[in-house]
């Protein structure tokens, strides 16, 4: 494993073929053609500069241009380690240059690439090491031209030329580094989220349906003996609670098998979702199954109107009113199956509208139906998303109060 990482650049975001993919969920990154054509033309730009100023060797020593020719020979062929070892490339490279010129183009791609792949605290003194060397070189090797002074001013030009346009790859690369990896952390982030809508979703859906049959299950335990019309009436009530389960159960999984079946092109319809107008419904259903539930509405509505009607309000106002006091009559069924519930809604158009749902704190003897206690924290995020409040708790009084304030534009 230890082999592996040595072989593994430090900085891999600033490699091209990392920017496109490659390298995700911790495999090797390899070359992509870019990368090809690119050392390709660094290699060649190398050997370009070393073959030019191989034409000013020609009134040199002997053993100065053999020593030459070996040393750009050498130092072209060790442009294809500079991804592996750009630091040492540059370095080596830039000592050379101090007197062969023909190191000198092997050194400005080195400079180049430390520029790209390393970040300024080791580019910036590698730069540095460059403009050093430039004084030695300018002395031993004085162009007649252009004299010491003007050498010096011309590699410093080009050393900052090169430097700069190193840093200036590096800090693109980076930025679409990190907007890539915004991308990928805003994706995670949607599918926790959707992840969590469609627990809560299934929580909604089933968790009503299972607390009726526990409390009509519940009531055959504990009434073996009880007359024959109602050991029918309940087991119905089950058998139809349980279907209903499968049926919400079954719309939710559609659901997902579409999602998964459309991919990320396709919309992903929602279930069929509950309005305000099936509070009603849902209030029989509870008073069927044996518990003792008031449900009084109070929609206002502008002076001199006759008031919004229940139909007349948002969808997803609606919904989520729904789903509050859907979870607050599963609540009273598990802690207090035997105490009477009032149901409360009330508001209208730029009023907001508030569900309360209240009960006695009775105790409980019996069993007592499992949870796992996340129902009002995933309604609190329900109706804070919606720009409501939720209060739940007991009361002075002794009843136990669920208050929900939803927003309603006018």
């Amino acid at each position: 494993m230890s082999e592996r990482r040595e072989h593994v650049p430090e900085y891999r975001w600033a490699l091209p073929s990392v920017l496109l993919g490659d390298g995700d969920g911790g495999r090797p990154v390899r070359r992509s053609t870019r990368d090809w054509i690119v050392d390709i033309l660094m290699f060649l730009t190398a050997c370009l500069l070393a073959l030019l100023t191989a034409t000013e060797l020609y009134d040199e020593p002997r053993g100065l241009v053999l020593t030459e020719q070996v040393t750009g020979v050498v130092s072209c062929a060790a442009v294809w380690l500079r991804r592996r070892w750009p630091v040492a490339l540059a370095l080596v490279s830039t000592v050379l240059a101090s007197y062969l010129e023909m190191a000198g183009g092997t050194s400005v791609v080195g400079l180049f690439t430390v520029a790209v792949h390393r970040p300024f605290k080791i580019s910036g003194p590698v730069a540095a090491v460059n403009l050093v060397t430039l004084v030695p070189y300018g002395m031993l090797r004085p162009d007649p031209s252009l004299g010491a002074g003007g050498m010096f001013v011309l590699g410093t030009a080009i050393v900052a030329t090169v430097f700069a346009w190193g840093v200036v790859v590096r800090a693109r690369r980076q930025l679409v580094w990190s907007l890539r990896q915004r991308a990928v952390i805003a994706a995670e982030d949607a599918k926790r989220l959707e992840r969590e809508r469609i627990a809560r979703e299934m929580h909604d859906v089933l968790a009503h349906r299972i607390s009726m049959l526990s409390l009509h299950a519940g009531a055959l335990e504990f009434r073996p003996d009880a007359p024959a019309e109602d050991i029918a009436r309940a087991a119905s009530a089950i058998r139809d609670n349980a279907h209903l389960a499968l049926q919400d159960l079954r719309e939710v999984i559609g659901v997902l098998r579409h999602a998964s079946s459309a991919g990320d092109d396709g919309p992903v319809p929602d279930p069929p979702q509950p309005t305000l107008a099936d509070l009603r419904p849902l209030v029989e259903e509870c008073r069927q199954a044996g518990m003792k539930v008031s449900y009084t509405t109070k929609l206002a509505g502008p002076p001199g109107s006759a008031g919004p009607r229940e139909d007349d309000v948002p969808r997803g106002l609606g919904r989520t009113v729904y789903r509050v006091v859907q979870e607050a009559l599963t609540n009273a069924r598990k802690h207090a199956p035997e105490a009477p519930v009032t149901v409360t809604v009330w508001g209208g158009p730029g009023e907001g509208l508030t569900a309360e749902v209240r009960n006695p704190r009775w105790a409980h003897h019996g069993r007592r139906i499992p949870g796992a206690g996340a129902g009002l924290i995933g309604l609190t995020e329900r109706v804070e998303l919606a720009g409501g409040t939720l209060e739940h708790g007991p009361r002075p009084d002794g009843d136990f109060r669920l208050r929900a304030w939803l927003p309603w534009s006018p």
